[in-house]
């Protein structure tokens, strides 16, 4: 029989962070985060998402041993910005086992319910901003850099408790042999004729570039499904957790003339370096992420978005081509662009006609009760 345990003891904190450590132990695609990371994602006092969200979490305990998790979230500014009453479940791990996911899945539900949520969606960690979604398809290779990664039997468990999809993401992905390159730059050339300017961010003004793309994210991503306005806090909060990853020619602002008109933000997919700490930083983990470090030939495109008025411009070209430019002469041979909804056609056929192929499929589930 599968116990449900709220999380409360700094004891069951702990067990929270390290049950995926155990569960993925013989899986060689899963990439372990850094602990230091996962313990400050549920730092519900400082971590900024929790101004104005809750998060309840439970352990799935069977003859006195973990074999699942997972976390009912409550976010107040999507509830007030989509004018939707739903809510969220993430952070789920479990065990191939119907009795345990649905153990956890109702144990979500229910404290929802209770707050008088009866629409739930997920995997949100914690919502659209972070890691979302769950892995359907393409299971064959480690996840890049900010995504996630579940096994293969995930969905059936889902799709057997009766959650359907709300919505599939889309993962491309391209090499240096592959992606045309000469098509991007074309396009580039005609927003360059009509004055549009791509720059990296200036490091020397960090806090004022950080606005800059505080306000072109939340605004090119304002009527996206699922979306919910970042705060300038998580914004600030975020750049500080990618600032020792950052390669500020792979942080780009385009403008015309005095105006901001779309951002693009690309990393090293530092998920190379960070397998090889298994989760740790001392003794020998940042040792070894350091050296690794060194050997990144891969990217992921993170954000990539234009302001509307100027969506006709060719501004997303131009931030691809400054991408691809910077990217190749850094040393990347292959790069992943995610994710992009299923039904964003525009982006989803621009990425094909670029030499992009989808290899990867996330969904986003759903629960009404």
């Amino acid at each position: 029989m599968v116990q449900i345990v709220r999380v409360t003891s700094w004891r069951d904190k702990r067990e929270f962070v390290e049950f995926p450590y155990r569960l993925y132990r013989h899986d060689s695609f899963w990439v372990p985060p850094l602990r230091i990371q996962q313990r400050r994602m549920f730092d519900t006092h400082r971590h900024p998402f929790y101004q104005e969200a809750e998060m309840e979490r439970f352990l799935a305990v069977r003859q006195g041993r973990t074999v699942g998790r997972i976390a009912a979230i409550l976010d107040h500014r999507y509830i007030r910005h989509r004018q939707e009453q739903a809510g969220w479940f993430g952070f789920l791990e479990t065990v191939d086992d119907v009795e345990t996911a649905a153990a956890l899945v109702s144990a979500a539900s229910d404290w929802l319910v209770r707050r008088g949520i009866r629409l739930m969606r997920g995997p949100m960690n914690p919502s659209t901003n972070y890691e979302c979604a769950m892995l359907v398809e393409g299971f064959d290779s480690p996840p890049y850099v900010m995504m996630p990664y579940n096994p293969p039997y995930y969905p059936r468990l889902m799709e057997g408790l009766g959650l359907r999809k709300a919505k599939d993401l889309y993962a491309y992905h391209t090499t240096a042999t592959e992606i045309n390159v000469a098509q991007a730059e074309r396009v580039a050339e005609y927003a360059s004729a009509r004055g549009v300017r791509v720059r990296p961010v200036r490091l020397k003004e960090i806090k004022a570039e950080i606005e800059r793309f505080f306000q072109v994210y939340n605004s090119a991503w304002n009527n996206n499904w699922g979306f919910v306005p970042m705060s300038r806090a998580e914004m600030e909060y975020l750049a500080e957790e990618i600032k020792p990853v950052l390669d500020p020619n792979l942080a780009l602002l385009a403008e015309v003339g005095e105006k901001v008109a779309g951002c693009a933000l690309a990393l090293p997919d530092i998920n190379q370096a960070l397998r090889h700490a298994r989760g740790r930083l001392f003794p020998l983990g940042l040792f070894k992420i350091l050296y690794h470090r060194r050997r990144i030939r891969r990217m992921r495109v993170v954000i990539l978005g234009v302001l509307e008025e100027f969506r006709a411009a060719g501004v997303a070209a131009a931030l691809y081509a400054a991408l691809f430019r910077h990217g190749l002469r850094a040393g990347y041979r292959e790069g992943e662009f995610s994710w992009i909804l299923e039904d964003n056609v525009m982006m989803n056929r621009s990425l094909e006609a670029l030499g992009a192929r989808r290899y990867k499929t996330y969904r986003i589930y759903e629960w009404k009760g």
